[in-house]
């Protein structure tokens, strides 16, 4: 929570030092400044009444929101300003720019909520874990949007001045330089790039493949590995080891674990619950991050080395995840469960698969929950035998019970405390099994008749634990991740792997972690297109067309491209984080479509351009507050990507993706929407002119043909 809030701080910081920079006036960084923290009390509000609590997730939609609220102000003042630079008053100025833009605002914040509702019903595990998150960052972006129609055009009647009533610093001109500049830069590239449509098509398709094959090829993960400063271990010696064995050997371990430099405590345990006598574990707590020099995983995987050096000893180490998903309690974090009819063809069945899984470079720790080899006594009675004494099978399992058992025969009373009187076998004589020998039954007749007399004992080796699962025999096989390996290529590796190998009687899956991987993978598939679909819905009805939408989507694939890219150098799996943050990309990269297409359709509508000159007015007149705000956006979320401390294994994806994104689709939308949007305009005049040579009655030359009123 530390380290969310001083994320939350530090990017608050950079997106107003952000405005500060780009506008150069300190009253007009206040007033779209003041957005932040309206929409952020305004926030509060609605998740207090939601019953939300400030957690990781709704405190990272806050941390990502503070680069998007700002938007809406960033153009609404960016375009008063522009009006007042025209001559007109402050007032009139914040009306008619107002009055310009709302619509714009208003169209990039439907939009950009609608990518959240999909979240909103999604079920399963990823619904519940990003539903708050959703309507956190919802609720943010509405309230920002609310502020900028209202507030900040009012502050900007009152406290804005213009130009010529102030003289501007040296800093001022000197960026007022670098700014023209980079507009007179940009506008020579696109007017060559307009020249070159169709090569600027080309190289789109080319982005769009790539991505498609990049989004293909990408390590695929599932909840980014966390470093709480805790671990869980699981120590293993041989089937049948005894309790005193498996002390000594626990102690052993213990000891190195105790003198282990990033170990702050620890506890240690044998046995209990489901486990076996032969079983031991470990709760660590490592020392603060700023103490150690290592990750819990790499302290997870030096002290798994360091306890293998006990003989007689398996040791499994693991960084726990952040959030339990089902499954057995096993001793390393993924699981694969088999289960069959036949046991003993399903014990041979997991054998094999065992060995075979341990041979695969992408799985480290591979163990299984199957115990088979715990030696036993067999004590099998003959009935006829007993009988003949007058003995029953009950009487003999009464009589091992009473030697072996731990059975209560009466209670000492004394005047401040009571104690139990167990009876058993004398300690030297249960580690006997020549003991069994001197066991005696009581006849009918009163004598006493030895065990082996009526039974025969034989020791044998058998299963610890029968495991179930569906009500059928089931075990369940656990590993690890190698280092620099994807949940993703495991769960490949593993059923291209266990396919020859199952029999057609067994059935197999993989459990826990594991399945939800598998699951989440369908889910936010179906979320992409469903954001995708909506966004296009949403924008239809607000602009009442069906090819304004796809001009505004049509920097979608970009943004994934530098999403993937940046992810794939970054060293980052694509995880459910890095997949919202995808998510999100899509409803930031078109609000610079939005603002360029709104002013050209009023542009054309207004003053009656033409598509490729309004496009190219629309281009230069919004260069400012596409720069502004995308800027903003990059700055705000920049802490996230490059986050360090608790928890920030899970906000570095999420963060990393929007950044890529903003960086390679700001550069590229700039272009192509200008080619898309002619491109468009062209073929729509191409359509009424031939659905008018259609119409037009054969007999009559062009010449003769009626024309329309509006022709």
């Amino acid at each position: 929570m530390h380290e969310v809030k001083f994320t939350l701080y530090l990017t608050l910081c950079l997106v107003i030092l952000t405005i500060f920079l780009f506008l150069r006036n300190l009253s007009a960084t206040v007033i779209p400044s003041l957005a932040l923290p309206m929409s952020l009390v305004g926030t509060f509000a609605v998740m207090y009444l939601l019953g939300y609590s400030l957690d990781n997730l709704s405190l990272m939609a806050l941390t990502l929101s503070v680069g998007f609220v700002v938007d809406d102000a960033i153009v609404m003042l960016e375009n008063v300003v522009r009006h007042m630079e025209m001559g007109k008053p402050a007032r009139q100025a914040a009306l008619d720019g107002a009055r310009e833009i709302g619509f714009t605002i208003l169209s990039m914040t439907l939009s950009l909520v609608a990518v959240f509702i999909p979240l909103l019903f999604l079920g399963g595990l990823i619904g519940r874990l990003f539903r708050e998150f959703a309507v956190t960052i919802s609720v943010s972006i509405l309230v920002s949007c609310f502020v900028s129609l209202t507030l900040t055009p009012m502050l900007a009647s009152r406290f804005l001045k213009p130009s010529g009533h102030s003289g501007h610093g040296r800093l001022y001109h000197a960026t007022e330089r670098v700014y023209n500049g980079a507009l007179q830069l940009y506008l020579r590239w696109l007017g060559r790039v307009m020249l070159r449509r169709r090569a600027a098509l080309v190289a789109s398709a080319l982005i769009l493949a790539a991505t498609i094959w990049l989004a293909i090829i990408i390590p695929k993960g599932f909840l980014p590995s966390e470093d709480t400063a805790q671990l869980r271990g699981t120590t293993e010696a041989a089937e049948g080891t005894s309790f005193d064995a498996m002390y000594r050997l626990q102690q052993q371990a213990a000891a190195i674990v105790q003198a282990d430099s990033n170990v702050a405590g620890f506890m240690s345990a044998i046995g209990g619950g489901r486990s076996s006598v032969n079983q031991g574990r470990f709760f660590i707590h490592l020392k603060p991050h700023s103490e150690r020099s290592k990750t819990a995983d790499e302290v997870a995987r030096a002290l798994s080395a360091k306890v293998a050096s006990v003989p007689g000893l398996r040791v499994f180490f693991q960084n726990p995840p952040p959030i339990s998903i089902g499954g057995r309690s096993t001793k390393s974090l993924y699981q694969y469960t088999v289960q069959g009819p036949d046991i003993a063809e399903l014990y041979q069945t997991v054998a094999k698969l065992e060995a075979r899984f341990r041979e695969l470079p992408q799985l480290r720790d591979v163990t299984s929950d199957l115990q088979i080899k715990n030696p036993e006594v067999r004590v099998t009675v003959d009935r006829e035998r007993a009988s003949a004494y007058g003995l029953t099978v009950s009487q003999v399992q009464q009589a091992l019970y009473d030697a072996y058992g731990a059975r209560q025969v009466s209670t000492i009373y004394t005047a401040t405390n009571q104690y139990w009187v167990v009876l058993e076998l004398l300690p030297q004589y249960q580690r006997d099994l020549g003991a069994l020998s001197l066991i005696g039954l009581r006849a009918t007749s009163g004598a006493l008749v030895p065990l082996t007399a009526l039974a025969t004992i034989a020791p044998e080796v058998g299963p610890l634990t029968v495991n179930h699962a569906g009500q059928l025999p089931a075990v369940t096989l656990s590993f690890d991740l190698a280092v620099g390996v994807s949940i993703g290529q495991a769960v490949q590796a593993v059923e291209a792997a266990a396919a020859p190998i199952l029999p057609a009687t067994t059935s197999a899956g993989f459990a826990g972690t594991a399945q939800a991987f598998q699951d989440s993978q369908q889910g936010l598939l179906l979320l992409l297109v469903l954001a995708i679909v909506v966004i296009y819905i949403v924008l239809g009805v607000l602009y009442e067309s069906f090819i304004h939408p796809l001009t505004i989507l049509s920097g979608l694939p970009f943004a994934g491209f530098g999403a993937l890219v940046t992810l794939m150098i970054a060293g980052l799996d694509l995880s459910v984080y890095a997949f919202v943050g995808i998510i999100m990309l899509m409803g930031l990269v078109k609000k610079n479509a939005i603002m360029m297409i709104d002013f050209a359709t009023e542009a054309e509508r207004n003053e009656g351009k033409s598509p490729h000159a309004a496009i190219l007015e629309a281009s230069a007149v919004r260069f400012r507050p596409i720069m502004m705000t995308t800027f903003a956006a990059l700055l705000g979320t920049l802490p996230i990507a490059f986050a360090s401390g608790a928890g920030a294994e899970s906000r570095r994806p999420l963060g990393m993706a929007v950044v890529g994104g903003l960086l390679f689709s700001q550069l590229i939308t700039l272009f192509v929407t200008p080619v898309v949007y002619t491109v468009f305009a062209d073929l729509g005049t191409r359509w009424k002119a031939r659905r008018v040579a259609v119409v037009a009655p054969a007999g009559l030359a062009p010449a003769d043909a009626p024309r329309s009123p509006d022709a």
